[in-house]
């Protein structure tokens, strides 16, 4: 039960750091320019909660829909691994970039209703990142409670999440900008030594290096 618990708090860091809320506020204040308190809040929510069901289906799914594919659990950890270390590498180097929309992504935002769909859940609460980030952490789990642990963490991320952006949601005025570039840099750094180890235990289930290590001589 002590792995299962380290395993909690693996999930739980890993996902935050990729989920990243505080970066997400300044796109999440420019697409919702006129809305009240109370309707932030409420898309907000929204999003966290899709983001929530997406991970906890690509958790219980994903794995499964990459073996019918003929994906091996060892290429898609050192596959994800490279991704997400790139990832952590951009936080690290550029620490004052906050996620950000593009015109398109604004447009279609300011025609929505639902911009807590599209793009607060998807992409930037639910992308890539976290998508890779659950199916190697599912991959990596080797008990019952350990996926129990993986699926504990991603309600309780975005329950975080949304604290962060319903605190944002009067305007944001409390996030110091030097504080969100430590915070940048801390979690890309965290990151990038995760996304390190996920690249490790996938060479480590390669099956050539498996062979290699058991015709190696004992001693």
């Amino acid at each position: 039960m002590a792995f299962s618990i380290e395993f909690l708090l693996l999930s739980a860091v890993s996902l935050f750091t990729i989920v990243n809320p505080f970066s997400v506020v300044p796109a999440f204040l420019a697409i919702t320019p006129g809305d009240t308190l109370q309707e932030r809040r409420a898309a907000a929510r929204m999003a966290c909660t899709i983001g929530t069901c997406l991970l906890i289906l690509t958790a219980l799914a994903g794995e499964f829909v990459f073996s019918l594919l003929g994906i091996t659990l060892p290429a898609l950890q050192i596959a994800g691994g490279i991704i997400l270390f790139s990832i952590g590498f951009e936080m690290v180097r550029a620490p004052d970039a906050p996620k950000r929309l593009n015109e398109k992504e604004r447009a279609v935002a300011r025609d929505k209703e639902d911009v807590g769909v599209t793009p607060l859940a998807v992409p930037l609460l639910c992308g890539p990142g976290a998508v890779s980030t659950v199916i190697i952490l599912k991959s990596q789990a080797t008990s019952f409670w350990d996926s129990g642990m993986l699926l504990l963490s991603i309600p309780a991320v975005y329950f975080v999440s949304y604290l962060v952006l319903s605190a944002s949601a009067q305007g944001g005025n409390w996030l110091n900008p030097i504080l969100l570039r430590i915070l940048r840099r801390v979690m890309g750094l965290l990151f990038a030594v995760i996304a390190v180890q996920f690249v490790v235990n996938g060479v480590e289930k390669l099956p050539l290096l498996k062979a290699l290590s058991t015709a190696a001589p004992s001693g």
